[in-house]
């Protein structure tokens, strides 16, 4: 593997990024500094440290910006929970934005189960 971009966590991610940026489009102006941005960069965060990550000399670093990522994606579940708690996604758009956090989820977990094993 000679880029993170082969990796198909990060492609994955990447998409996810798209897809929270498509769905809080619909949120409110006044959520534009608030939860609209921090959903916004959570969902960055994720592939962005898998990138990161995977550019530095050592399987411990990489295993730090993996779980960084991963803290970012629970992060991003929440704030998707605050947003239908408070009606600016529907049940459906829910579901599957939780649903596909949850993918990426599985793969992390398993990718940094990998890592560590290298350890």
């Amino acid at each position: 593997m000679n880029t993170f971009r082969n990796l198909l966590i990060w492609q994955k991610s990447m998409a996810l990024v798209t897809e929270i940026y498509n769905a809080t489009k619909s949120f409110p102006k006044e959520e534009a500094f608030g939860l609209t941005s921090q959903i916004r960069k959570c969902a960055i965060s994720i592939p962005s440290n898998i990138a990161e990550g995977f550019g530095r000399d050592s399987n411990k670093d990489y295993f730090r910006f993996l779980n960084i990522s991963i803290s970012s994606l629970f992060e991003l579940q929440t704030q998707l929970e605050i947003a239908k708690n408070i009606s600016y996604f529907t049940t459906e758009q829910f579901n599957k934005q939780y649903e596909d956090s949850r993918e990426v989820e599985r793969m992390l977990i398993a990718f940094i189960n990998k890592i560590k094993e290298r350890q």
